[in-house]
């Protein structure tokens, strides 16, 4: 009887990690609301986890700042792997610039986990503005300065900034015009109340498809998967390129072994078809690198945007 008791007693007792994995939740923070592509992106990584992981996995939609709450909210999380957030390179690479005060430091205050997807920006060209290429249009602005507008997602954004290198790439001074939010701005471009707009292709691909925009140019190196007749800014004779990431993130302190661990399973899922196709409908490149290569690029960005940042002279309110 002792006998049984004993092994029953340590079954039981073998069971517990199993039990106590099952009973955890692991939290995708995301900084904006829910039907974007960041929360798109974030609800395919929680289904491929919570298989691969073995464990509950939530996305918990936290807007605010452009992002930056949910990485305030992750600085104070605990170092256990069970608190993350998928963050735009924005609020990693451009908002230390603008913000004395941020709350968080981009690089020490985070553990990288995993670079998830790539993305470039498209400059779309509305009603408002005349018929041609990138070329002809901007030439329109420059002929016509009151009209030289483009459009962006929000103030103190990688747009906003992309935007800025365009204009002086090209030679033509042009006016931010910024929204709140991505909808909005290609609303107003569709009205031609704004002539230009610079933004995720995410924003104008649909609008582009249906005839109502047109995209004129992509600010990558290569061409967008999604877009494949559009060119490069470079391909059309204009020397400029920006791009930007999704990064998945945890508090600094992450243990090594979590972290590889976590990596492992966001490298697995960026393999399926399903999440591939997916994540290719918004106009990203799901572009998976683990934590080192995650934190070089970071790095490397953050120096790429200081000079623009700073001599376009754009302070944060």
């Amino acid at each position: 009887m002792k006998r049984r008791q004993f092994a029953a007693l340590a079954a039981s007792t073998l069971a517990l990690p199993a039990a106590f994995a099952q009973e955890r939740t692991m939290k995708i923070l995301v900084g904006f609301p829910p039907g974007g592509s960041a929360d798109v992106i974030a609800r395919l990584l929680a289904d491929k986890l919570r298989v691969s992981l073995g464990q509950n996995v939530i996305v918990d939609n936290k807007p605010g700042a452009a992002g930056r709450l949910v990485l305030g909210e992750l600085k104070r999380a605990p170092a256990d792997g069970q608190t993350l957030v998928l963050s735009p390179s924005g609020a990693l690479v451009i908002a230390p610039w603008l913000y004395s005060n941020l709350g968080y430091d981009p690089v020490k205050d985070f553990t990288p986990v995993s670079r998830v997807c790539t993305f470039d920006f498209a400059v779309t060209a509305g009603p408002g503005a005349p018929a041609g290429d990138i070329k002809a249009v901007l030439a329109w602005m420059k002929a016509n300065p009151s009209k030289a507008q483009y459009a962006t997602s929000g103030a103190g954004t990688v747009p906003h900034f992309a935007g800025q290198l365009l204009s002086q790439a090209a030679g033509v001074p042009m006016t931010h015009v910024a929204y709140r939010g991505g909808a909005p701005a290609a609303q107003d471009l569709i009205g031609g109340h704004v002539p230009l707009m610079v933004d995720t292709a995410s924003e104008t691909i649909e609008h582009h498809k249906a005839g109502k925009v047109r995209i004129l140019a992509v600010t990558g190196e290569q061409r967008n998967k999604a877009l494949p007749d559009v060119p490069t800014l470079k391909e059309a004779g204009i020397n400029m390129s920006a791009d930007a990431f999704f990064g998945l993130y945890g508090p600094a302190g992450l243990p090594a072994d979590v972290t590889a661990r976590i990596d492992r399973a966001v490298a697995e899922a960026l393999k399926a078809p399903e999440v591939q196709e997916k994540v290719y409908t918004f106009g990203l490149v799901p572009n998976h690198a683990p934590s080192a290569d995650l934190m070089a690029t970071q790095v490397a960005h953050l120096k790429r945007w200081e000079q623009p940042i700073k001599s376009s002279g754009f302070k944060a309110e």
